[in-house]
């Protein structure tokens, strides 16, 4: 439920249209979200084995610390805080709000319903772990039923629309259509990592934290697979690539305007699911960075009733309502895929370095029967490599935003400097 809870958002509904743009045939849009699945397996074998290496709170954090230099791990969790995860949290907060206030005609601010929920699902995790897991499992139940009824309805009642041949759109060339078409395709699969910030409170973590990664990501393949291949069935390749609401477009065109309210209802608790899942992931980066003493001591307190960090989970709620009630979120938005998919690639590599080190008299203690990534190191590589893709063509089609995106990390060096010399 972590791990498919922190991949599927709301972006699944709406990014189909998005990838349709760009490759104009059914066989590629199926193709292409195919092959971002592949990728995305990949990752997740390589996060398997770190997660067995290194089963510390904080995950990704952990394995940038030790593989590399405790400044990189700062970097990556000051992205976190200020970027990649509020951000990204305040956005969704606010489409949460926009479809809840549709859905029940009141005439609340937005702001205040997103700031609301945001302070709720903060309060919730507060309780405890296993307060937060319970709400977390049950609105991923609930998302995989709205995804359900999609597929369903898209394939039982739906009509048949015609099929185009294979082609690059807008007039450029079939390879860079298929290039532009993997960046929101890699950005949708991403948040498998998020489910290893969880690794210190698990009873197994070397053996459940890669069962879960492997199981999640399959699960997120087969379900995106399928909503595509609906999508593309009722809408044909032209008419999904000149919608924006392609589930809506779906339901509507099966049951009318009714089919159009369930849908949005579903996007609704997929928005939650998703808002629930990094409240409940993202603090323990936080923690793990006060623990390391290089951020405020008071995040590193553990409630010593509920035996959870009050004090990062509050932190990451503020942040989160302070970006949307600022109303910036989508220039943070315009931030992220380049600073994520750094850290991304960084960790993929990070892989390497354990492995060398794990051949060495240093690391013979580790466990000979942790899960090993199949193919490596080919299949590292190749996650790696699409990684650092992703970072370079996001820089040459967002050179303005990626900058910001970069300055934004290296904002993060002196404020590094700072702590050490507390430390």
């Amino acid at each position: 439920m972590l791990v498919m809870g922190g991949i599927i958002g709301s972006g699944i509904f709406v990014n189909p249209s998005v990838v349709a743009r760009h490759v104009a045939s059914a066989g590629l849009i199926l193709g292409v979200w195919a092959a971002g699945g592949a990728i995305a397996l990949i990752g997740a074998f390589v996060y398997a084995e770190l997660a067995a290496l290194r089963p510390e709170v904080g995950g990704q954090y952990a394995y940038l610390r030790d593989a590399w230099h405790p400044s990189v791990a700062f970097l990556y969790g000051w992205c976190m805080l200020l970027v990649v995860q509020s951000g990204g949290m305040a956005a969704v907060a606010v489409t949460f709000a926009r479809y809840a206030s549709e859905l029940t005609g009141t005439s609340l601010p937005e702001w205040l319903v997103a700031a609301g929920t945001l302070a709720i699902l903060t309060l919730i995790n507060c309780f405890g772990v296993r307060s937060g897991t319970n709400t977390q499992s049950a609105l991923m139940l609930l998302k995989l039923a709205a995804i359900a009824m999609l597929v369903f309805v898209g394939l039982r009642v739906a009509p048949h629309a015609p099929v185009s041949i294979a082609r690059a759109s807008e007039g450029g060339s079939l390879l860079w259509s298929l290039a532009a078409a993997m960046t929101p395709v890699m950005f949708a699969y991403g948040g498998w990592q998020t489910a290893s910030f969880m690794s210190g409170e698990l009873v197994r973590p070397r053996r459940d934290l890669a069962i879960g990664l492997l199981a999640g990501v399959i699960g997120v393949i087969a379900v995106y697979l399928a909503v595509n291949f609906v999508c593309v069935r009722a809408l044909g390749p032209a008419g999904l690539a000149a919608t924006t609401t392609p589930a809506s477009a779906v339901m509507r065109l099966a049951l009318g305007e009714r089919g159009a309210t369930l849908i949005a209802a579903g996007i609704a608790v997929s928005t939650l699911g998703f808002l629930s899942q990094g409240m409940l992931t993202a603090p323990r980066v936080y923690y793990a960075m006060a623990e390391d003493r290089l951020f405020f001591r008071a995040i590193g307190r553990v409630h010593p009733t509920t035996r959870v960090p009050v004090m990062a989970i509050a932190l990451q709620g503020v942040v989160a309502i302070v970006i949307a009630l600022s109303g910036t979120y989508e220039q943070i938005l315009s931030y992220v895929v380049s600073v994520d998919f750094i850290f991304f690639g960084l960790t993929g590599a990070a892989l390497f370095v354990f492995r060398r080190r794990h051949a060495s008299a240093e690391f013979k203690m580790l466990p000979t029967e942790s899960f090993r990534t199949p193919g490596h190191p080919v299949t590292t590589l190749v996650f790696t490599a699409c990684c650092w893709l992703v970072v370079a063509g996001t820089f040459v089609r967002s050179p303005v935003n990626s900058a910001i995106g970069l300055a934004i990390l290296l904002a993060g060096l002196p404020a590094y400097a700072f702590w050490r010399r507390t430390k």
